[in-house]
């Protein structure tokens, strides 16, 4: 697909504050995004250590936090190093150079790596009190070592390859996040010394399980390294063995694609290429490693010392997933089985006739997932339904919805899909759907060039008698069948013609390039989403000054913009009490005298990963109370969700689902005690107290009623607090 030019669009921003906060100093307005992400990791590690998760879980901790940072280092940090190397010196928003975050950065990854290696040391510890060994060089019994040489032979001998390091025989290429051994060997017939390298393919599990228990129902681990050092002898015959080494390395992981690119597709293909061989940004090496073999590392990948790690402990700590696996139901989670709506129950599953009757929102995961796809199902096989529309940011690896758009095309419906290829670390994924969603027979869009299609819509038109009706679905998440089942969000079904209409008009925008023109409901970026948010926080502002009642709530996964911030310090200056629940990254200041002493900020990291947007704003009446304004929103408060992607912002206006997204998801985020960190204005995140009556978000959703069913909210759930929100303005 040709890439087009983007249509010029000048966004409605409204006007500047009503009330301008105090002049300070960038580092005394804004926290530095890049220090505010790792504290964020932190609080993931924090999980580990937990003792209120069981074992297993929080092993999954220290791994997530360890393939988080990996992340963080292909892509924030090796921006930060491009950003040096080409001379750029623009500023962060606290203050700060790329050189000057890249040095602060550094420090606090080194801190974050060095504690994550001490948690690793007692979660074994821990583990081996539970008859779970990860083994180290120790000695085995002659049946294990026997197993072990088989399984050797069999599974590991085939497929690694040794490569010798010498003129005739190259360097070679080491894949992003590879692993690879490095050997110093001597030949016996004639003492010429030989170094020689054997890559670890991806496709190796990094743990092998050996045969057998250590006691009644134990396990015993040994890392795949350390399995091919044992069997060293058996690779190299005719050898003596030397000092060995491992080694991984990270790579700049981001793409760029040119903005005349003639062809999409095409030019993501190559990035995707040109990514595979980015530059080395990290090289972790094992603490003690050889000099000389050290040496040849830095010398071969071209890296300096700054981008060494030397890591005393396990080597990428993301494979400990693996572990996780191993069955000990009793060191895991309890099993948790999503609830089918009952609100689609009530209808014999026709969702059509379910949300014909009544607007819909669907909490997951503690809701079903299924109840989306079904959605999409039944407008496939449905004769009277004449064209889908649909968009796709993440969709995993096993898409129903993707099977569904494909159904619906080849059942003859006219469906249009619109697959993000800019979905990072998706992007191959998404290259694959696109292929076969086109030879179904769908429309596939690609979007803009330079812009993100991150809003999640879906729309069925439905010919009913003489008139057709429009069916939209919008949420906070992706349509990715995973996710859904560890990602907390919302899920808003709708047949109102106002949405409908909007939703069409939002396909245009992406698919046409057509600028929406006076939409009904919703809002979007990056045409008038921000503005809509500003007019709110101004009305909260003007409520406040007049003696009215005022307040905004937010949740969300991060807040970076300034602009956006600088509007909620001046709704503070105005006496706005402001609570705001942000899981990751937060540039806000709360509780500075004189500049944001009425917000208060929250981070929620428990057993799912907290993921909806919701806004709400008192309007001027006490809560709770009808009026409040509700919003879900595909979009976090972060500068390229609302000036350089496409968003949306839904109001909800029905009574029963506005109650239940204001009275209980939002409710239930301040309430919570046992999974919260509070931000204080100097950076420090605290856990909260639980109290004398703990409360527990997400234990809460899994054990009480369905939204979407006749349940009762929280304030009648037995032992839960009742959430008192602060009120301003008098």
């Amino acid at each position: 697909m040709a890439a087009r030019n983007l249509p010029v669009i000048e966004p409605r921003h409204a006007p500047g504050p009503m009330t301008t906060p105090p002049a300070l100093p960038p580092s005394a307005r804004y926290f530095n995004r890049e220090l505010s992400w790792l504290a964020f990791n932190r609080r993931v590690l924090e999980e580990a250590c937990n003792p209120r998760h069981p074992l297993l879980e929080r092993v999954r901790f220290l791994s997530i936090s360890g393939s988080n940072l990996d992340e963080f280092v292909m892509v924030r940090v090796a921006g930060l190093k491009g950003q040096v190397r080409r001379g750029i010196e623009e500023l962060s928003a606290d203050g700060l150079t790329p050189g000057q975050q890249l040095a602060a950065t550094g420090e606090e990854v080194d801190a974050l790596v060095a504690t994550q290696q001490a948690v690793w040391r007692d979660l074994q510890h821990a583990l081996s009190g539970q008859d779970i060994a990860i083994l180290g060089d120790q000695a085995l019994d002659a049946e294990c070592q026997a197993w072990l040489e088989r399984h050797f032979r069999e599974q590991i001998f085939p497929v690694i390859t040794p490569q010798a390091l010498d003129p005739a025989h190259p360097f070679p290429f080491v894949a992003n996040q590879g692993l690879g051994l490095l050997f110093s060997l001597t030949r016996l017939s004639d003492g010429v010394e030989v170094t020689e390298m054997i890559l670890l393919p991806a496709t190796l599990p990094r743990f092998v399980r050996l045969a057998g228990a250590h006691r009644e129902g134990g396990a015993r681990y040994l890392t795949v390294e350390q399995v091919v050092c044992r069997f060293a002898p058996l690779i190299f015959p005719g050898f003596r063995i030397g000092p060995s080494g491992l080694f991984r390395i990270l790579r700049d992981s981001d793409i760029e694609v040119e903005e005349e690119a003639e062809d999409l597709v095409r030019s993501f293909r190559s990035a995707i290429q040109r990514r595979r061989r980015g530059t080395v940004i990290r090289l972790e090496l094992e603490r003690g490693i050889d000099p000389d073999i050290e040496a040849l590392l830095l010398d071969q990948l071209d890296v300096s010392e700054a981008a060494v790690a030397r890591i005393d402990g396990l080597l990428g700590l993301n494979a400990l997933a693996a572990l996780v696996e191993e069955d000990r139901p009793d060191l895991r989670f309890e099993p948790f089985a999503p609830r089918l709506p009952e609100r689609i129950r009530e209808h014999d599953g026709d969702a059509f006739a379910a949300i014909r009757a009544k607007d819909i929102v669907v909490h997951h995961p503690y809701e079903s997932f299924e109840v989306v796809v079904d959605f999409l199902k039944q407008a496939a096989i449905d004769p009277d339904v004449v064209a889908v529309k649909q968009t796709l940011y993440r969709a995993g690896k096993q898409s129903a919805v993707i099977n569904a758009l494909i159904q619906a095309a080849e059942n003859g419906k006219s469906v249009t899909a619109v697959v993000e290829l800019k979905a990072r670390f998706d992007e191959e994924q998404n290259l694959m759907w696109a292929s076969q969603l086109e030879r179904a027979g769908v429309q596939v869009i690609y979007g803009f060039v330079d812009w993100k299609t991150h809003a999640k819509v879906s729309m069925v038109v439905r010919r009913e008698g003489t008139v057709f009706r429009t069916y939209c679905h919008f949420g906070t998440g992706n349509y990715h069948p995973v996710t859904a089942r560890i990602y907390t969000d919302l899920s808003f079904f709708t047949a109102d013609p106002r949405m409908g209409r909007d939703a069409a008009q939002l396909f245009n925008f992406v698919t046409g390039y057509v600028e929406p023109g006076e939409l009904n409901m919703l809002s979007v970026s990056p045409v008038d989403l921000r503005e809509t948010l500003y007019a709110r926080i101004d009305a909260e502002i003007a409520n406040a000054r007049d003696g009215r009642p005022s307040g905004i709530w937010a949740k969300m996964n991060a807040l970076t913009d300034p602009d956006l911030i600088d509007r909620l310090y001046a709704a503070s200056g105005a006496g706005v009490p402001i609570d705001l629940v942000v899981r990751s990254i937060c540039c806000l200041r709360p509780g500075v005298p004189g500049l944001s002493e009425t917000i208060r900020v929250r981070s929620i990291v428990g057993r799912f990963l907290e993921h909806s947007r919701i806004w709400a704003f008192a309007a001027g009446e006490p809560l709770p109370s009808p009026r409040a304004g509700v919003y879900i929103s595909s979009a976090d408060g972060m500068s390229r969700n609302l000036d350089r992607r496409v968003e949306h912002l839904v109001p909800i206006e029905n009574e029963t689902v506005h109650d239940q997204i204001l009275d209980q998801v939002m409710q239930a985020n301040l309430l919570d005690t046992e999974q919260s960190w509070a931000l204080d204005a100097d950076g420090r995140y605290t856990r909260v107290e639980p109290g004398e009556r703990p409360f527990n978000v997400h234990r809460y959703f899994m054990t009480n009623p369905s939204l979407s069913g006749r349940g009762a909210a929280i304030d009648g759930g037995a032992g839960v607090p009742k959430l008192s929100l602060r009120r301003g303005g008098g």
